[in-house]
């Protein structure tokens, strides 16, 4: 298992590295663009929102993702795994189950994001209203 584990390494540091000058090192800022707002619309309760938000990296060094949160269990976000390069888009995905908010009600709920930008945390916002 141990083998196994630097085996995974060795491979995953050797293609990384086969890249040229994509290689990540600490401390690398980038900037990205992204939409920071989904309007969900007029949704029916119980229904499940996704939201996709557009991402591009308008920097010199690839974006990496940290950790993404919600902000409460009803709101579940992914992020992209791998880094984006300069250049690159890629897209944040959330979903939001309205099964427990209340008809005919406005709903924001807010994703915040982690990256290796500045400022390094981004907040997303969901907005719709629930019939």
């Amino acid at each position: 298992m141990k083998m196994m584990r630097y085996m995974i390494l060795f491979l995953s540091l050797s293609i990384i590295g086969c890249e040229g000058n994509n290689e990540l090192e600490v401390g690398q800022k980038t900037t990205m663009t992204i939409d920071k707002i989904y309007d969900a619309g007029t949704r029916v309760k119980g229904e499940v929102i996704e939201a996709v938000f557009n991402i591009e990296n308008t920097g010199d060094y690839p974006l990496v993702f940290g950790e993404i949160k919600g902000s409460c269990s009803c709101t579940v976000a992914d992020k992209p795994e791998a880094p984006i390069l300069p250049g690159e888009k890629g897209v944040i995905t959330a979903k939001v189950d309205t099964e427990k908010f209340r008809s005919n009600s406005e709903i924001s709920k807010y994703v915040t994001v982690l990256a290796n930008t500045e400022p390094n945390r981004v907040t997303l916002k969901i907005k719709g209203k629930i019939k």
